[in-house]
């Protein structure tokens, strides 16, 4: 059939459409479940070290070589105009700002994103979950409910984690490689972050982002066709439409928040 023909066209907006509606309301239960999530703690820490643990190697690396880079590059560009001492708060900024949340939620897409849609289409195709709609347990409550809380948990810990980690790298190559003013490092960075305007704004952002992850990946995973290549599929399109989800979620909220 024509692409441009209207009968095709109406076929795929009205998937879209349903797909929207599929989504929106899984979105509104996994909100209103959390009551009941939250009252089965095993759960949620079962899942909080199934998806921070195991990312805590890969956040901590990245965050380790991305600070190396912003002290190298920020000393080359401060020294131009004699402010080499403000090292320290142009790496502080530029990491609770923007590439601590940014970066570890498109570390956090790849590394745990797939693995929740990996797990949640195999359940899927193993009909797992179509066992457990027979047996009356509803396999929204009992198993997206917990990952999904999980992952707005462990989002901002492991953005927090990033961001320590690569301030301590920008320290070591501005202090101990390059050798700018230990003293001056630490000072401008504490004069120069605000705890709300800089901090607050940096951790809000890193609830949004694991909050659009980690539903991505759940509703990915359950609309994922029960066949291996429908699995394969959805976990590529978990990482693509998470991670540009993301970089169009931290456009919106840095011009909502930055520019008042």
């Amino acid at each position: 059939m024509n692409p441009l023909h209207p009968a095709h066209v109406g076929a795929v907006v009205r998937k879209q459409l349903i797909n929207m509606g599929m989504g929106a309301r899984l979105l509104w239960q996994l909100l209103t479940l959390m009551g009941p999530a939250l009252r089965r703690p095993r759960l949620i820490g079962d899942q909080i070290h199934f998806l921070g643990n195991y990312s805590l190697a890969i956040i901590g690396v990245s965050g380790l070589f991305v600070g190396f880079v912003l002290g190298l590059q920020g000393y080359y560009i401060l020294q131009r105009y004699g402010s080499s001492e403000a090292l320290g708060m142009m790496v502080a900024l530029s990491l609770l700002r923007e590439l601590g949340p940014v970066v570890t939620a498109l570390l956090f897409a790849g590394r745990a994103g797939t693995a929740l849609t990996a797990e949640i289409g195999l359940m899927k195709a193993g009909e797992q979950l179509s066992a457990m709609e027979m047996m009356a347990v509803d396999p929204v409550k009992r198993i997206l409910a917990p990952r999904f809380w999980a992952g707005l948990i462990t989002m901002p810990l492991l953005a927090a984690v990033f961001s320590a980690v690569g301030i301590m790298g920008g320290w070591l190559v501005g202090v101990v490689m390059i050798g700018v003013d230990s003293g001056a490092f630490w000072g401008q960075m504490q004069s120069g972050v605000d705890w709300w305007a800089d901090l607050g704004n940096g951790v809000m952002k890193s609830f949004v982002f694991g909050l659009a992850v980690t539903f991505v990946a759940l509703l990915e995973g359950y609309a994922a066709k029960p066949t291996p290549e429908g699995v394969s599929r959805a976990t590529t399109r978990t990482v693509v439409v998470a991670s540009l989800t993301v970089l169009g979620l931290d456009f919106l909220m840095t011009a909502t928040m930055f520019s008042i």
